[in-house]
């Protein structure tokens, strides 16, 4: 039997109906390249200094960022090197040395670890060095920890602070 028109063009639109729908992969490949782009070019300005909830940072207008070096920490209780404790705060203070030993030693040993695994030291400069302190250590200390630094090859030191908004910002 034969199918009138009106049969016939609902057939077709019944046919397109079910007709199922496809990712277009080249888009979405698009999508996920220009993704991928943006954050290779973003990750640059991530912070590179550890944050620890025991030391908060004194405010400063610095425009500089921070450099990957070693980072020197120093809380109301504890300086630690790399997440080590070194030395208590109250012991440090109370002595009568203006180079704190163990530090000094670690820092020593650091460098020595460094040169083994072939990374590059220029002989005769002085190494850079990022002291972390909390805004209310004294400033005894502070000069006691900078002092260290110096003698053991590390003359290069900046302190770690946090960015303000500054009067042309």
């Amino acid at each position: 039997m034969k199918m009138s028109r009106k049969a016939r063009r609902m057939e077709r639109h019944h046919k397109r109906k079910k007709s199922v729908v496809g990712f277009n992969m080249v888009s979405l490949m698009d999508i996920f390249t220009i993704l991928v782009f943006f954050l290779l070019v973003n990750s640059a300005q991530v912070e590179v200094l550890q944050n620890q909830k025991s030391i908060t940072l004194p405010e400063s207008i610095a425009e500089r960022r921070p450099q990957e070096t070693m980072v020197v920490m120093v809380n109301s209780k504890d300086i630690l090197l790399r997440n080590r404790k070194i030395a208590d705060v109250a012991d440090i203070i109370n002595s009568d040395t203006d180079v704190i030993e163990p530090l000094k030693k670690e820092l020593e040993y650091q460098t020595e670890k460094l040169k083994a695994s072939g990374f590059l030291f220029e002989e005769g400069k002085n190494q850079e060095i990022t002291i972390m302190g909390d805004k209310e250590i004294p400033y005894r200390l502070l000069k006691k920890i900078m002092l260290t630094c110096a003698r053991a090859n590390y003359g290069r030191i900046s302190l770690a602070v946090t960015r303000k908004a500054g009067e042309g910002s």
